[in-house]
């Protein structure tokens, strides 16, 4: 590897925090690794599984002297994270984020960051849909990808240092522009969670009434809402930093189900054929795709 890190600061040691730091000590690319958190239950477990050396609860003392820090917190924390650490970062750190949207995090944290240090904007597109230090694993990045959305003030050495980070955590590394990102993700992973959600508490609301209708739900209901169990904190500041682009998606995902309550409502059958084998073959053609690239590597 080209890069190795004196101190490395991890500020929310929880599933993609705690993952990453796990990858950099077990490769060598750390000689330490500090841990800091709100949590100190989740800090102590942070220490005993050796996920990092040290650990504080205060940013400052956290950052001092660190080569490279990652935030890992929840994406409406960044900011504020920023704002507490600017004081206490060198120059020559690097700072990048992991958080799910992009454009609004990069237009508070800019200019929130001291002179001869440098922002990376980045988002791994790896999860699942538990927490905490003890749910992160080595593997949760190999084959997938990691998005970095570098601006005009992005430093390229700092830029082709944190590539390598995600490179050596098994990630495809793609650049592209903040917002691009955010229509993006906000189409493929913040909807699909605003569904899971959704469709739960529909059900929940059917128990209500009194149906007993969660006893009878099989794979199929458990599969697809899995989702929502995601941790509720993140999810909502997610919906608070990237609205416009959730509300459109949603939007078109309410235009394609009123579409489908007509179809239903009419008795056209074959209608919905058509419209059910169109999305059979936009996921089949998905779910081939991916074999493809998993065969490759």
């Amino acid at each position: 590897m080209a890069f190795y890190f004196k101190k490395i600061t991890v500020i929310g040691v929880g599933l993609i925090g705690g993952s990453l730091s796990i990858i950099l000590k077990r490769k060598g690319l750390a000689g330490s690794i500090t841990g800091v958190g709100r949590g100190l239950a989740n800090l102590e477990a942070a220490k005993r599984l050796g996920v990092v050396d040290s650990f504080t609860r205060d940013v400052g003392e956290g950052v001092k002297d660190a080569d490279f820090v990652l935030i890992a917190t929840p994406v409406l924390k960044i900011g504020e994270t920023v704002r507490k650490a600017a004081p206490f970062l060198k120059k020559g750190a690097i700072v990048t984020d992991v958080g799910s949207v992009k454009k609004a995090v990069i237009d508070e944290c800019e200019p929130l960051i001291p002179p001869g240090v440098h922002f990376v904007p980045g988002h791994p597109i790896a999860g699942t849909e538990h927490s905490g230090v003890e749910a992160a694993f080595p593997d949760l990045f190999k084959g997938r990808r990691c998005i970095l959305t570098p601006t005009d003030k992005t430093d390229d050495n700092a830029l082709s240092t944190v590539k390598g980070v995600w490179e050596a955590a098994g990630s495809e590394v793609v650049v592209m522009d903040p917002s691009r990102h955010d229509a993006i993700l906000a189409a493929v992973s913040h909807l699909p969670h605003m569904i899971a959600y959704s469709l739960v508490n529909t059900v929940g609301d059917i128990e209500k009434s009194g149906v007993d209708a969660l006893s009878y739900s099989a794979g199929g209901f458990r599969d697809f809402t899995r989702i929502a169990s995601s941790s509720p904190e993140m999810w909502a500041d997610i919906c608070a930093m990237n609205s416009d682009a959730i509300l459109k998606t949603i939007s078109d995902f309410e235009k394609r189900l009123a579409n489908l309550k007509t179809l239903i409502d009419a008795n056209d059958v074959e209608g919905l054929k058509q419209d059910f084998a169109r999305a059979k073959s936009i996921r089949d053609s998905l779910v081939n795709k991916a074999g493809k690239l998993a065969e490759d590597k």
